[in-house]
């Protein structure tokens, strides 16, 4: 049994000066990132493993965590991109078939550190009334002291997207019925997958690439990925989309990251929420089929409405909870994007059909061609 001294070890500070304390599990670490919460019941693998975490401390409401374990199979990428976790309660005996080692093992296999033991319900309050915070996650036993001097002396970045991209060019499902070009901003290994089960061959291209290399490609159509932090910060990728708009004869579609880039591309704006949409339980409004969906998100920042509409097109997709723009298509061009997580993982399928939506146009523009 882990001992008192063991247990103490768990802290969360804020930037307001705000402390919490609990117990350290995975690893031995002190991280400062954003304090973020998310309201998914299950899912905290691919959530953890999500690169639009990347620079990000996420609070999950749900009470219970590691009651699965870790799995072969749940990763979104290659590790963890959060900068820690925080819950209310840790489960250490795991009950699933393709469970291969705790939540705790895992945490600290990828250097990252949890606290738990924490009142989440206090916690997640308070970043809905006050926002989104710096903070300072650690299990090493730190001082409010060191922790303060911690938090100080880091200031949180907007630019993680050029970190999480993919390095060089790479071919995914060569052969299919329509060549993608996927340029990447932080993508999760879902949306490939949903695209390749619609017979879709992929080519991913690092941010940065420019518009000239991707249409040399001749690709059927262009997705712009998910991805963390501020979409303003992608100063390059929002130019060379811009170009896309301009030059590309083909289909687009993005989501979330590339959603935002794509409104800025077409000279919209982009602001900060207060505390952002993350979970596996958002209601969205497709005013186009005038049915409502229940989607995954995880997202800090939304375009502004009338700067879109100014730029060519129309929204789409509204929020049930606060009306923010969920989705945009151009007025003219084959041209669309939403702010939700369409591949569902974690989370509801409701909305999958916006792959076969964009599969469709591809290969209309085939026939046509």
């Amino acid at each position: 049994m882990e001992n008192m001294k063991e247990k103490m070890e768990g802290l969360i500070y804020l930037e307001d000066g705000s402390v919490y304390r609990g117990y350290g599990f995975g690893a031995k670490a002190t991280k400062v990132g954003e304090l973020v919460f998310n309201t998914s019941m299950t899912g905290y693998q691919k959530i953890l493993t999500d690169p639009s975490y990347k620079g990000q401390i996420i609070t999950m409401t749900y009470p219970l965590m590691g009651n699965y374990g870790i799995s072969d199979i749940d990763n979104e990428s290659g590790g963890i991109h959060a900068f820690g976790l925080v819950i209310k309660d840790l489960c250490k005996n795991p009950s699933n078939t393709n469970c291969v080692k705790t939540l705790d093992e895992w945490l600290k296999e990828q250097d990252t550190p949890g606290v738990w033991g924490i009142d989440t319900r206090k916690l997640t309050k308070k970043i809905r009334t006050q926002g989104t915070i710096k903070c300072v996650i650690s299990s090493e036993g730190i001082s409010i002291e060191d922790a303060k001097r911690i938090c100080g002396s880091q200031e949180l970045r907007g630019d993680w997207m050029k970190e999480v991209s993919v390095k060089e060019r790479t071919s995914l499902g060569e052969g299919g019925c329509c060549r993608v070009a996927v340029l990447d901003f932080g993508v999760k290994a879902n949306i490939l997958k949903s695209l390749m089960s619609r017979g879709c061959s992929l080519e991913m291209f690092p941010y940065g690439t420019s518009a000239q290399e991707i249409l040399d490609y001749q690709p059927d159509g262009i997705f712009l990925t998910n991805g963390p932090g501020d979409p303003e910060e992608a100063k390059e990728a929002v130019r060379e989309t811009a170009i896309l708009l301009r030059d590309a004869d083909v289909p687009i579609f993005g989501i979330c990251m590339g959603h935002q880039i794509l409104a800025l591309a077409a000279g919209g704006k982009t602001y900060k929420l207060k505390y952002g949409h993350r979970g596996g339980n958002h209601g969205v409004y497709d005013t186009e089929t005038k049915r409502s969906y229940i989607t995954s998100q995880n997202h800090g920042y939304a375009v502004k409405m009338e700067s879109i509409m100014l730029g060519g097109m129309e929204v789409t997709h509204l929020n049930l909870n606060d009306g923010t723009v969920e989705g945009m298509a151009h007025r003219e061009l084959p041209v669309f994007s939403v702010q939700f997580h369409p591949e569902a993982s974690p989370g509801p399928n409701d909305s999958q059909y916006l792959f076969d939506k964009f599969v469709t146009l591809m290969k209309g523009g085939k026939n046509h061609a």
